[in-house]
């Protein structure tokens, strides 16, 4: 009898200290975090006057969540595209314009998140804005979703422009009703960029940048965008009009993971 009794005693013991490690198990994940290379920065490091809208670490996104890998409201990209941004931000200013970044460097975790959303066929609820007349399961096939993205490689970013003196962009209220985003101007999510025809993450073919059936001012906002980014070595992506890469790329062929935080980078920046 006693004999058994140690034994389950040990037992008892062996399975708490399991528990015990298993509970413990996101802190040390937490601790072991991969980090940037030193050739990341922060943009405000670069770039101060540049807003930052940083809509993935908010649920106001086509996932209707804040989206794994997003701890801070940061921008991060490789130096050289931060560098590049900041010269396009000094011709804006002087037109009365300022760039504002919807999203830069994105973790692989963020994009394998996109992809479990995007095979859920069930979970629509951020369709009304977002994609109302794109069929969910023409995700992949549309390339509108993929499992990899040039975002991870650090030197692409999502942005737009806003006329100054700046206007806030009120916050997002989870529920609210849902308009397209294609909608005009007035009725559309209040963002306060300049009038470029779709809001952003919009998925439909009115996003292409040099869509014909968008003219007007409209056109107008999306060619200054463009052809000043291109100026200082940037390169759209033609389905978006809000996506641009910097070339060459400083990592071509890598996608990180380390979380969007300002822990990740390394002291000196």
């Amino acid at each position: 009898m006693t004999r058994l009794t140690t034994v389950t005693r040990a037992l008892i013991a062996a399975v708490a200290a399991l528990l015990a490690s298993t509970a413990l198990t996101p802190a040390a994940r937490a601790g072991t975090d991969p980090k940037a290379p030193k050739d990341f920065v922060a943009l405000r490091s670069v770039d101060p006057t540049i807003l930052q809208e940083m809509r993935y670490v908010t649920p106001h996104n086509f996932v209707g969540e804040p989206i794994d890998g997003y701890r801070q409201p940061l921008c991060i990209l490789t130096r050289p595209a931060a560098e590049a941004l900041h010269k396009a931000q000094r011709r804006l200013l002087r037109q009365g314009y300022t760039l504002k970044v919807y999203d830069c460097y994105r973790p692989q975790r963020a994009v394998d998140h996109f992809v479990r959303w995007a095979e859920d066929l069930d979970d629509q609820a951020m369709k009304g804005e977002f994609y109302p007349n794109l069929d969910k399961t023409r995700l992949f096939a549309d390339g509108y979703i993929a499992a990899k993205s040039g975002h991870s490689r650090g030197s692409t970013l999502d942005v737009t422009l806003v006329r100054l003196p700046a206007e806030p962009t009120r916050p997002y209220r989870p529920g609210e009703p849902l308009v397209p985003c294609f909608a005009p101007q007035g009725t559309r999510f209040p963002d306060n960029s300049i009038d470029m025809g779709t809001g952003f993450d919009c998925f439909d073919t009115l996003s292409h940048t040099l869509d014909p059936r968008v003219q007007g001012r409209q056109r107008a906002n999306r060619l200054l965008l463009k052809s000043t980014l291109e100026g200082v070595g940037f390169v759209n992506l033609p389905e978006e009009w809000w996506h641009y890469t910097f070339k060459p790329e400083a990592h071509p062929d890598t996608y990180f993971d380390f979380p969007v935080a300002r822990k990740s980078l390394t002291s000196a920046h």
